[in-house]
């Protein structure tokens, strides 16, 4: 079953999304950007949101943004390298396989998939790491 904790991620994660998946697409599609310059911006804008929600809505820490923040810079950054990477990884498998596809549509194939694997990864993150309770034997907020 989900925690509460997780069903709060979610709420904040569909406004999130909706700000910084929405940037990357514009920064991707509107600007003609490149791929990791859009995804990075897009994310960037998207986790000055998330960190302020996440840290007083989601998880609601009393971590000091001090010691906090660079937590969550790490998550991010982590995250968003692995999950970007990879699913940049599968379109350009998929374009070696069918190489007719167009390219624009692999890549926005990909923002939304490292999206999926970012947004998985960011939780498990920000919930054992960023903001959890004291000490490492604890397991949260629920």
């Amino acid at each position: 079953m989900l925690s509460s904790s997780f069903l709060r991620f979610l709420l904040v994660g569909v406004f999130n999304t909706l700000v910084g998946l929405s940037a990357s697409f514009a920064f991707f599609n509107l600007l003609h950007l490149n791929y990791w310059i859009s995804t990075f911006t897009g994310n960037t804008i998207g986790a000055i949101v998330s960190y302020t929600l996440n840290r007083t809505f989601t998880f609601r820490s009393k971590a000091s943004v001090g010691s906090s923040w660079w937590k969550f810079a790490v998550v991010i950054l982590s995250c968003y390298g692995l999950s970007y990477g990879i699913s940049l990884l599968l379109a350009e498998t998929v374009a070696s396989l069918w190489p007719d596809m167009r390219t624009d549509w692999l890549h926005n194939a990909a923002i939304l998939i490292g999206n999926g694997l970012y947004t998985i990864g960011n939780y498990l993150g920000h919930k054992y790491f960023t903001f959890r309770a004291n000490g490492p034997s604890s397991s949260g907020v629920s």
